[in-house]
């Protein structure tokens, strides 16, 4: 099925890139105990330049998690003094969009009015519970996660090249909130929902105490790299027939009488550098099948509507079975 002429990623490149990628891993996997999928969904979205949203209860690990990657990559290269490797934002009703973006205060000394940059200008920024904040507020927030910029005062100010959010929302509280609207939720590349540990996790979250107190032992990646992978990621090749069949998901999931809202173009091209980005982490130069069945739900999840009474994870295998199907026929004919 592919065309080995077209691979355009050498061994040394894979082999490097996939080093970066165990040193992230290991940081993150030294911090957060038992969340080794969502820690590989995370790294994944980081080096597709996208964002993630958790749904999570509290004392799930997110704060850990988000950190963890602030702390794991570290500048190497000369970049504004304003950008932090880690933030958080704790989203409240009375958060103002200035009280993240940044606000100008004047200087008597100067008589004049200096920038004082907002908690939005990390590599690593994590939202809480973004859905408790007002619409202008979470606007302010997914207008930057978009652009990687903010205005102030008519001054457009560039965010990190390495700009990341991970926005938190409790899935049972939902009192006083201001749910994300469909539109804002295509901001994100995926929303993963995080469950509890299990026993045996969560004994070695007890065990383990001490020793993650004393803090990793695997060096922190440079910003340099995580750039590297995204140029990386970028040279993955991907066939034809995955382009194919995530259109024949697509259709199949809008032309599905129990979906209300089916997923849009946009998330077929945000798909894209993701499944590169999965396939470079497992060390290869092209996509396959593998990459669809694991990332489309992430990917497709929170960007559908389905009737009441409907399995949402039950709509999407059943859109996406046929799909892979026909890609598995095709790639054998061609192997053939």
């Amino acid at each position: 099925m592919l065309d080995e002429g077209e691979m355009s990623l050498n061994e040394w490149e894979i082999g490097e890139a996939e080093d970066i990628f165990a040193r992230l891993r290991a940081r993150l996997r030294s911090a957060v105990i038992g969340r080794d999928a969502v820690i590989d969904l995370v790294l994944v979205a980081l080096v597709a330049d996208g964002h993630v949203l958790l749904e999570d209860f509290p004392g799930s690990g997110k704060t850990t998690l988000a950190k963890a990657l602030g702390e794991a990559i570290v500048d190497d290269q000369p970049s504004p003094k304003d950008i932090r490797g880690f933030r958080r934002i704790q989203f409240t009703p009375d958060l103002l969009p200035s009280d993240v973006t940044g606000t100008s205060v004047f200087s008597r000394e100067e008589s004049t009015f200096h920038f004082r940059p907002g908690p939005i200008f990390a590599h690593v920024l994590l939202a809480d519970e973004i859905n408790r904040t007002s619409p202008k507020v979470q606007a302010a927030l997914l207008e930057a996660m978009a652009e990687k910029q903010v205005t102030v005062d008519d001054a457009t100010r560039p965010l990190d090249e390495v700009f990341f959010v991970m926005a938190t929302q409790n899935p049972l509280d939902l009192a006083g909130t201001y749910p994300l609207p469909v539109a804002q939720l295509d901001r994100f590349l995926f929303k993963i929902r995080m469950t509890h540990l299990d026993p045996a996790s969560e004994m070695e979250v007890l065990r383990s105490i001490e020793e993650r107190r004393r803090g990793p032992t695997v060096d922190p990646v440079p910003r340099s790299s995580v750039i590297t992978l995204r140029e990386r990621a970028d040279k993955v090749f991907v066939h034809e027939a995955i382009h194919e069949a995530l259109v024949d998901c697509a259709q199949r999931l809008r032309s599905d009488e129990r979906t209300l809202q089916g997923v849009s173009t946009r998330s077929l091209v945000l798909a894209v550098p993701a499944l590169k980005a999965r396939a470079l982490m497992q060390g290869r130069s092209h996509v396959q099948s593998e990459d669809l069945e694991l990332l489309l739900p992430y990917v497709f999840g929170h960007r559908m509507e389905t009737a009441g009474g409907v399995q949402l994870e039950e709509v999407l295998n059943d859109a996406l079975a046929p799909a892979l199907e026909r890609l598995a026929r095709r790639t054998l004919m061609e192997a053939s």
